[in-house]
């Protein structure tokens, strides 16, 4: 069986989006985009930004210690505020043209609108679903069902605010399995009803890309995920 190419499904949908007209400031499709932090959200609006109006959603009860769950609420914010108006890619970015706009132009252009919603922070509810999972190593079960817990979330409140898709930016750091994101994201657009946009955001560069952005912007760059578990992996 042939893996699939999520950034490949991306891109064809994108494509797709464009032939239909979809794609113009007026008509743009909405989104609501799960983040897990500033820094990997960083390349993710940026690239997203030209297709999409965008709703960040931080929702990571994962963390466990309030300081810093607070410490990256804050960062995501902030990066928020700097990139209005919006991120301008790096020149020769291989970006699809908006509908309408000739392809020796500016890549730099960018949908209006983005916003940001403040999930509530109940680190307990991280705590219940992965009892029994603690000791799982790193990108084991316990990380599984982390990203369901958070997707599902995101479906929920997605459905609820009549968007159009929703995503997850998880899939951009190499120790993320996107197959596992992409299988639960699509298992949970069934259910809630609201479509999953396809992802693997590390490819073409993005996870270069959010480092280099990271960097611009003086992110925190946190090196564990969230939980105590995955913060005693690298004691």
């Amino acid at each position: 069986m042939n893996k699939r190419n999520y950034q490949k499904e991306l891109d064809q949908l994108l494509v797709r989006l464009q032939e239909e007209g979809a794609i113009t400031e007026e008509t743009a499709p909405t989104l609501l985009l799960h983040s897990c932090c500033a820094p990997c959200s960083s390349y993710t609006l940026e690239y997203l930004s030209r297709y999409f109006r965008i709703t960040v959603l931080y929702f990571n009860p994962n963390i466990m210690r309030k300081e810093e769950y607070e410490k990256r609420v804050a960062e995501q914010q902030r990066l928020i505020e700097e990139i209005r108006p919006p991120l301008t890619p790096p020149q020769g970015e291989d970006l699809m043209p908006l509908k309408g706009e000739d392809q020796n132009q500016s890549q730099g252009q960018s949908l209006s609108g983005l916003s940001f919603i403040a999930g509530r922070y109940e680190p307990r509810e991280f705590v219940e679903a992965v009892r029994g999972l603690e000791q799982e190593p790193e990108g084991g079960a316990r990380c599984r069902v982390c990203y369901r817990l958070r997707l599902e979330e995101a479906a929920r409140m997605a459905k609820e605010g009549g968007f159009d898709f929703f995503c997850t930016t998880l899939s951009i750091s190499p120790l993320k399995h996107a197959d596992w994101l992409n299988e639960i994201g699509e298992e949970l657009a069934e259910q809630y009803g609201v479509s999953w946009l396809p992802s693997d955001f590390k490819k073409k560069g993005g996870y270069k890309r959010s480092i280099e952005l990271s960097k611009e912007h003086n992110l925190y760059r946190q090196n564990f995920c969230g939980c105590e578990y995955s913060r005693n992996n690298k004691n």
